[in-house]
């Protein structure tokens, strides 16, 4: 899952959010040591998150129609997509309306700006300038997400032409967004119950 997703299954949780917010952008085992507990589980969250997305049979049908063309890029692509939906249809998802939520996150990220990753610290301005988070619901602006996360790919991804699919199979990919949702928050409510 994207940004948007991984902050949402936080449940609200400051250091959570910050450790879901940054989980790509921390490697190897040893983090513990280096954040605080609230932060790590967020961390060790995303984990969970990214691992149990890429296993689930709803999400492999997503990509299905996507890797031809875009190969291993198909998972990224799958994450932005549902990133949208998740942005788009908000309000059946979290009582906050995206906007307020949008600017409590950028607030938080800020309070924690000292902790966050170099590549985080440097991609946090753009993100609040362009207002990612709510963005992401319209078509121009998950556009946008896809055009600069293909600028950033070793190699050409075309990733940027992902919307074209994100039209033509608009409705399947709702669907399919529609019923991974309930079981990805439910993993994640339950591993922050057992963690």
């Amino acid at each position: 899952m994207n940004f948007l997703a991984h902050i949402y299954l936080s449940n609200d949780d400051p250091q959570i959010m910050v450790g879901n917010f940054i989980g790509d952008f921390v490697k190897g085992r040893n983090f513990p040591d280096n954040f605080h507990a609230g932060v790590a589980r967020g961390i060790e969250l995303h984990r969970a998150i990214d691992e149990f997305t890429d296993r689930h049979p709803v999400v492999q049908q997503s990509k299905i129609k996507l890797r031809p063309k875009y190969r291993h890029y198909a998972g990224v692509i799958v994450d932005i997509f549902y990133d949208h939906f998740l942005s788009k249809y908000w309000t059946a998802y979290h009582a906050t309306p995206l906007p307020q939520f949008a600017d409590q996150v950028y607030g938080i990220m800020q309070e924690y700006h000292s902790i966050l990753p170099a590549a985080v610290k440097n991609m946090l301005p753009y993100m609040m300038r362009d207002n990612w988070l709510v963005n992401y619901g319209n078509l121009q602006g998950i556009g946008q997400a896809l055009k600069g996360i293909s600028r950033r790919t070793r190699y050409d991804s075309k990733m940027n032409e992902s919307i074209f699919e994100l039209e033509q199979f608009y409705e399947e990919f709702k669907n399919e967004f529609e019923t991974f949702m309930p079981d990805l928050k439910l993993h994640a409510d339950t591993f922050l119950k057992q963690n």
